[in-house]
């Protein structure tokens, strides 16, 4: 009998395994697909072309410093360039990694006058006050939301937690700020995989979570791609001892709460606990319960340049790039998006984002591609239930869509751009929900397994918890699923790796 099996092989599942195996703990990690990893995976879509692209998930915000420290983790996280920029007639909003005299300029000229740009500084040192004290409290027990919200006042103020956490974040981009293009750049981190209006608490939560990370918030670029991430976090978990079985597709999960098993194959093992790494409705499903899925909302665009376009707007492409290009993302029309979407209709404009890894990490591109550069493209507000019945039909024209929409702020069409594989064929390559759940098994292609929760205790009876326990004893979530996960972090298997060590 095995003291812990983990079903699924993702970031998560690697972090609790390697903490548990080094607890002493006999693990056993079962991954259906044939490498370890999960959605957080380096590779190249592309024949013949020597790129490692993080594929799926691309930046890494949520990983705690201790995690890091704690596992020995040889890991290099790179800040970007600039934090954002925005195109807007003739110049567009630049936001530089520490916002200074250029990031002031941009505003005058965008906004017209200095007042958002203030507000803007007010607004953004509140949050990395609220981040500092929140941050810490994402790897301990849960606390009340009372306890929480008096951490949270004591070192930022009681109107950053109303903000936050009582109102909804649109009323609180609409009260803060005047113009509709700055309100859209800041409500962006609340829309990130999330179908929801700014004037819901939903999108609060994502919004949260995007801002608070290791106690900045700021968005960092993995050297070597995500995958060097999971490739170390798979190194340690060996190192310490679990054992990690790939092309193994779990079946079945049963637990009295005491001893659990779990099939997958031709072979059934036993347990002390069972910490699942995919998505709740996926382990009630294992469990033969009947599950409600809560679908994604995104597609993702991979492409490979020869070089980058240039902007009509003057500003250098290689800064532009650099941090989060916002496309069409203006507070009104992220919510017309939403409000087209959620009747059934595609977004008449379709906003997005995109990110150009390789100017802050080269190395995912190999001696034969120097020059080129990796653009990625985020777009929101594309629930899973838009492509029911025309997948393939509907991915290639939104892809036509996003390039026409971008091609507006360039010189040269961005087509003019790619890179040709081995066949010939332009590097190019879009994903939906659909195609997430086919690939990788999220269920309606949801990259947070589920509605995100807020980081504290939602009763009394959860106080003191992990927020991994499910209705058995023995049996926890570990992955995205669980209360505070979601993204690349490690959170989930850090917490049911202690939820498991206390009840050991």
């Amino acid at each position: 009998m095995d003291d812990v099996v983990i079903v699924g092989g993702g970031h998560n599942g690697l972090v609790a395994a390697a903490y548990l195996a080094r607890a002493g703990k006999s693990v056993r990690v079962l991954e259906k697909l044939p490498h370890a990893g999960g959605a957080a995976v380096s590779a190249s879509p592309w024949e013949g072309v020597d790129a490692r692209l993080s594929r799926f998930s691309y930046l890494v915000s949520l990983l705690p410093d201790r995690i890091v420290a704690d596992l020995g983790l040889n890991l290099a996280l790179r800040s970007r360039a600039a934090s954002s920029y925005t195109p807007d007639g003739a110049a567009g909003l630049l936001v530089e990694r520490s916002p200074g005299e250029a990031t002031k300029a941009s505003f005058q000229a965008v906004c017209g006058s200095l007042g958002d740009w203030e507000r803007w500084q007010r607004w953004y040192a509140d949050l990395e006050l609220m981040a500092g004290a929140l941050a810490p409290t994402l790897l301990q027990p849960l606390v009340s939301r009372e306890h929480l919200r008096a951490h949270v006042d004591a070192v930022a103020g009681g109107r950053v937690w109303e903000q936050v956490f009582e109102r909804p974040i649109g009323a609180t981009l609409q009260e803060l700020f005047e113009n509709d293009l700055v309100r859209g750049v800041v409500a962006t981190d609340a829309l990130i995989g999330t179908h929801s209006s700014l004037q819901s608490l939903r999108a609060n939560k994502c919004f949260l979570y995007h801002v608070i990370g290791n106690g900045t918030g700021e968005w960092r670029v993995p050297v070597g791609g995500m995958g060097a991430v999971t490739a170390e976090l798979e190194r340690v978990a060996r190192e310490a001892g679990a054992r990690i079985v790939t092309g193994a597709e779990v079946t079945s999960v049963e637990s009295d709460g005491k001893t659990a098993s779990v099939t997958y194959g031709d072979t059934t093992v036993e347990a002390r606990f069972v910490l699942s790494n995919v998505a709740p409705s996926v382990l009630g499903r294992l469990r033969g319960e009947e599950v409600h899925d809560e679908p994604g909302c995104q597609l993702k665009i991979n492409m490979l340049l020869r070089r980058l376009p240039e902007l009509k707007s003057g500003v250098d492409a290689r800064l532009a790039f650099a941090g989060t290009f916002h496309l069409d993302e203006s507070y009104d029309r992220l919510e017309t998006a939403y409000r087209e979407s959620a009747a059934g209709q595609v977004p008449s404009v379709l906003p997005g984002e995109m990110y150009c890894h390789s100017l802050t990490d080269p190395s995912i591109l190999g001696p034969s591609l120097a020059g080129h550069e990796t653009l990625t493209l985020f777009g929101l507000h594309l629930p899973a239930s838009l492509f029911e019945g025309r997948n393939a039909e509907l991915r290639d024209e939104l892809v036509g869509r996003y390039l026409d929409q971008l091609n507006a702020h360039l010189v040269e069409p961005v087509q003019d751009c790619l890179a040709v594989d081995a066949r010939g064929k332009p590097c190019i390559e879009a994903r939906t929900p659909l195609d997430l759940e086919a690939e990788l098994g999220l269920p309606g292609g949801n990259i947070f397994h589920g509605e995100l929760d807020w980081p504290f205790a939602e009763n009394d009876d959860e106080v003191g918890k992990w927020g991994v326990e499910t209705d058995v004893d023995n049996v926890f979530l570990c992955g995205a699923g669980s209360r505070r996960g979601g993204g690349v972090s490690g959170i989930g298997g850090h917490n049911a790796a202690r939820a498991v060590l206390e009840r050991s």
